[in-house]
């Protein structure tokens, strides 16, 4: 590994990411990791220059203050224990925090400035060709940005070892299967597998409400549909997927409960028949679409919004039923189409189409309706781990209600969902 790093130690604080972050702006490459880390972990991670004890408002578990193992004291290395309320330093913001974690990384550890994508994706390639060897990877695909940036790095590092296989879970957007097979197997000449699971999954889904059930149901058969896609294939005994940071913060540490389980997370089966390689698992969202540039791909891939594992299965709240998962398909095109029109395509960084499971009163060829209620909702973001709400034009708004309720079956209502992240998050499920 050709940076050096920072490594943060998860003693209680709600800012690990935001400390994370502030080092990496510096160009040092840091990761967090668990308190309790032993002495083989510590050993095993390249060039540490310092270590910094992140304590805060999680510190007290099951009564007792929990702190770093030995190891870590014995390790020789620069620490810097932080509480966050007792820090001056850190409770400060602008110039003098800055400043503090700066003197700190740089005078204190001597730690170099290094952390770009071009050394990132050097060192990823040959953990890649290290890991996998002469054996065969096999690819989740789903066409968005972090799946696409992974297919990228593992065609880098081992070109025709790879199969890209796309599932079509009857959960994606509006003409996505199409444009995934059109892109990647007519266009950049990948090695795709296309499979048409709709019926599968949907059947699986059937009667499911709880959002953190249908996220390990679809995991799960996720796993088992690529395990015959591999059967088929022979000698495959890799399983690549797009799991980026925010996935494994958000699905939970040994101090902070999950805000929700990511599908390719916290929903993977325990006997999994593969090994799983992940080389965008310490990066964030926009370090992701950095690495996506740096590796020449398209613009209208890096920057395409994000979409998420489950795709429209989060997004039909509740139950999933047929017909207002297709309301949601629908609506969420209109959406797009409307914000593409008024040119707010490259403007806002998410922005889509939610159903609750829920029926409001409404008039239709005046008579009583009773149907769908459709949310809008659109947000910016840096690193999905915080969000604002898009200023959306009042005009444009009243102009995508009345495309929705007219040209989608079984919808009456629209609103705009108003809610930062945090107290919401950019999902409502």
């Amino acid at each position: 590994m050709k940076q050096d790093m920072i490594l943060i130690l998860d003693l209680g604080s709600d800012e690990n990411t935001r400390l994370a972050r502030e080092i990496r702006a510096l160009g040092v490459y840091t990761e967090i990791h668990p308190h309790d880390i032993s002495q083989p972990q510590l050993a095993a991670l390249p060039n540490v220059k310092g270590i910094i004890l992140n304590g805060g408002v999680n510190r007290i578990v099951d009564g007792v203050a929990i702190d770093a193992a030995p190891a870590v004291y014995e390790s020789g290395l620069p620490i810097w224990s932080v509480d966050h309320k007792g820090s001056p330093a850190l409770a400060a913001e602008g110039p003098e925090r800055e400043q503090a974690i700066a003197s700190f990384v740089f005078d204190t550890c001597r730690a170099e400035s290094n952390w770009n994508m071009e050394n990132f994706i050097a060192d990823q390639v040959e953990l890649i060709r290290n890991q996998v060897g002469g054996r065969k990877v096999l690819l989740a695909l789903s066409g968005g940005v972090d799946s696409s940036v992974v297919a990228a790095l593992l065609i880098k590092a081992i070109g025709d070892q790879l199969t890209c296989v796309h599932v079509n879970h009857g959960l994606l957007r509006k003409g996505e299967p199409e444009q995934v097979v059109q892109v990647f197997r007519h266009e950049l000449g990948a090695n795709l597998v296309y499979v048409d699971a709709v019926d599968r999954f949907l059947d699986k889904l059937a009667g499911v409400a709880d959002p953190e059930a249908k996220r390990k149901i679809i995991g799960a058969e996720f796993i088992r549909v690529f395990e015959e896609e591999a059967r088929k294939l022979e000698g495959i005994e890799f399983l690549a997927q797009g799991t980026i940071y925010p996935d494994i913060i958000e699905s939970g540490t040994k101090t902070v409960k999950a805000v929700k389980s990511h599908h390719n997370v916290g929903g993977l089966p325990e006997d999994l028949q593969f090994q799983l390689v992940e080389p965008l698992s310490m990066l964030f969202k926009d370090e992701v679409r950095a690495c996506g540039v740096a590796l020449g791909l398209p613009a209208s891939m890096v920057y395409r919004q994000p979409f998420p594992g489950p795709g429209l299965g989060v997004r039909c709240l509740g139950a999933i039923t047929r017909d207002r998962l297709e309301a949601v398909r629908e609506s969420d095109a209109i959406l797009r189409e409307e914000f593409a029109d008024n040119g707010l395509e490259g403007k806002v960084w998410q922005y889509f189409t939610a159903i609750p499971d829920l029926k409001s009163v409404g008039v239709r060829d005046g008579k009583r309706a009773d149907e769908w209620a459709v949310i809008i909702r659109a947000v910016n973001t840096i690193d999905a781990m915080t969000a604002t709400v898009e200023d959306v034009p009042f005009a444009l708004l009243q102009k995508i209600t009345g495309r929705i309720t007219s040209e989608v079956k079984g919808v009456n209502r629209v609103l705009f969902d108003l809610t930062p992240k945090p107290t919401g998050t950019i999902e409502f499920e």
